[in-house]
């Protein structure tokens, strides 16, 4: 009889892409039982997406319950999505806060607004593929560090435009990426930072008032 212990996967060995979803998944739950904050979740996810063998992931899942062991919430609660689909018609909508980011989106919007903030989303995919159809509306995307948006497959037509700006970090690494198509018509798109508060325009400040001279007597 074989012994148990040699069928279990070498941490040299080679993991595959299942072995990496099931990883992800077990940081998941992890984080929404409040085990990793959303930074945690957002560094480990990206580690384990690139990561090549079983002693990599198992070192990112060593210090939280098995999956068998992790509470998978009530009968019927929702996890991330393939598909999701926003239809806006002289309407708004919005994603925010900790919201499950699927792999794709559909986005139609006829004189409308939508915002996606990904600044505390649960990202369990690598990418996100939006394809959009606007005609007078506006899409603005929030981002943050380690996040990228490419708009080159956009359709920009008459009275349109889409401006993309980096998040205020650019040493971060990108763990993330956005990927928008489809058509633009007398619309907009926007990926952004978060806007700054107060004191973090004050802080940026500081440093240039402490270089000024000293006032003369």
């Amino acid at each position: 009889m074989a012994d148990d212990a040699s069928a279990q996967p070498r941490e040299d060995q080679r993991a595959t892409h299942e072995d990496r979803d099931g990883v992800v998944e077990v940081l998941r739950l992890a984080a929404g039982d409040g085990r990793l904050t959303l930074e945690e979740l957002d560094e480990r996810v990206g580690a384990a997406l690139t990561a090549r063998t079983y002693g990599e992931l198992t070192a990112l899942v060593s210090d939280l319950p098995a999956a068998r062991d992790t509470p998978a919430g009530p009968p019927g609660a929702p996890g991330p999505k393939d598909l999701v689909r926003i239809e806006c018609h002289h309407s708004g909508a919005r994603r925010d806060g900790q919201w499950l980011v699927p792999r794709r989106m559909q986005i139609q919007v006829t004189i409308g607004n939508v915002l996606l903030d990904f600044t505390q989303a649960i990202l369990s995919w690598p990418a996100l593929q939006i394809d959009v159809q606007i005609h007078s509306g506006t899409l603005t995307l929030v981002t943050r560090p380690g996040i990228m948006v490419d708009t080159d497959d956009l359709e920009i037509l008459q009275a349109s435009t889409a401006k993309v700006l980096a998040p205020w970090d650019p040493d971060v690494p990108v763990r993330f990426r956005i990927d928008v198509a489809g058509t633009l018509d007398v619309s907009s798109i926007t990926a952004r930072p978060p806007r700054r508060t107060l004191s973090q325009q004050l802080l940026r400040r500081r440093p240039l008032l402490q270089a000024l001279p000293p006032p003369r007597p």
